[in-house]
């Protein structure tokens, strides 16, 4: 027989709502005072890659490019350390070409010998602007229908709970790049959209799980069924998104800077999502005030099917 832990989630959940809190009130007010530090592929710019015949020396690249003007510069290895990604905001006064032949000369002008370009890529500001209306619509739409999916399945209360909680997380996560000033791109929205889904099924496991409890136990007390249900699907929980932060972590220290960004906001929002997952999806719907009788079956009334 498998011993169940027992520990008392929801007696916490008065801390968790502080703890919570607070992350989501200094992420609010970082994004009015910093904002986040958007990628080319929303505001726009150019992305260049040269190949060297020997290992670059970025510090002193980076130095160059600042001297000449181009201090926002994004410079990394691409795959090994004779190729280079450089990334610039869009420069006004000059076209392609000559900016093209202008950042050449100068990261050269830093090495030993010259390199070769390889690649050359031009975003424009209409672009990155589109972008960012798209993303905003990604984001919104699959916070929608996850509450549809919810509120179908189970009850509009778990709904509304795991919508605030899903919301926290995101918002949270994309908190952490704004107050340490971690550059905001596609692939980062990307991750924040792939953590909704992988939220919201910790979530529906957790709700699964009550509403059996619900349905199939003398229980009385909501705040016990959620805390059973919970310590009942809390290894199942623990280990799954162990498996997932030992994944994450080896492309955080090994992925190359490419998906570094990715792999950071993945990190966040897993740990924030297993978090809400277990403190906040469901003591949320508690405070609203959830009942036994919100998630007992629906019996149908036989006799109105019959005929008179």
């Amino acid at each position: 027989m498998t011993t169940v832990r027992h520990i008392d989630f929801l007696g916490k959940k008065k801390w968790a709502f502080i703890f919570s809190g607070s992350l989501f009130l200094i992420s609010i007010v970082s994004f009015f005072v910093k904002g986040l530090e958007l990628g080319i592929d929303f505001t726009g710019g150019s992305v260049y890659e040269i190949h060297y015949n020997q290992a670059v020396d970025l510090d002193k690249m980076r130095s160059s490019l600042e001297q000449q003007g181009f201090g926002d510069a994004n410079l990394q290895n691409f795959g090994s350390s004779e190729e280079v990604l450089l990334r610039l905001k869009p420069v006004q006064d000059i076209s392609q070409k000559d900016l093209t032949e202008k950042v050449l000369s100068v990261v050269n002008g830093s090495q030993a010998q010259p390199g070769e370009m390889r690649r050359v890529e031009f975003v424009g500001p209409q672009v990155g602007e589109d972008l960012i209306d798209d993303g905003g619509l990604a984001m919104f739409f699959a916070f929608i229908g996850v509450m549809i999916y919810v509120s179908i399945r189970f009850e509009w209360k778990l709904s509304v709970a795991a919508i605030i909680a899903l919301f926290h997380d995101a918002v949270i996560t994309m908190g952490f790049f704004s107050v340490f000033g971690w550059e905001f791109d596609l692939t980062v929205l990307s991750a924040i959209l792939a953590l909704v889904g992988y939220s919201t099924n910790d979530k529906i496991v957790i709700y699964d799980r009550i509403r059996e409890i619900t349905r199939g136990s003398r229980i009385q007390s909501m705040e016990e069924i959620v805390n059973v249900a919970v310590n009942e699907t809390l290894s199942r929980t623990i280990l799954v998104s162990f498996t997932v932060l030992l994944t994450l972590l080896a492309l955080v220290f090994l992925g190359g800077k490419i998906i570094h960004g990715f792999a950071i906001a993945m990190l966040i929002g897993v740990v924030k999502g297993t978090y809400s997952s277990i403190y906040i999806g469901s003591a949320l719907a508690l405070s609203f005030g959830l009942k036994r009788e919100d998630l007992m079956q629906v019996k149908k009334d036989q006799s109105l099917n019959e005929l008179p």
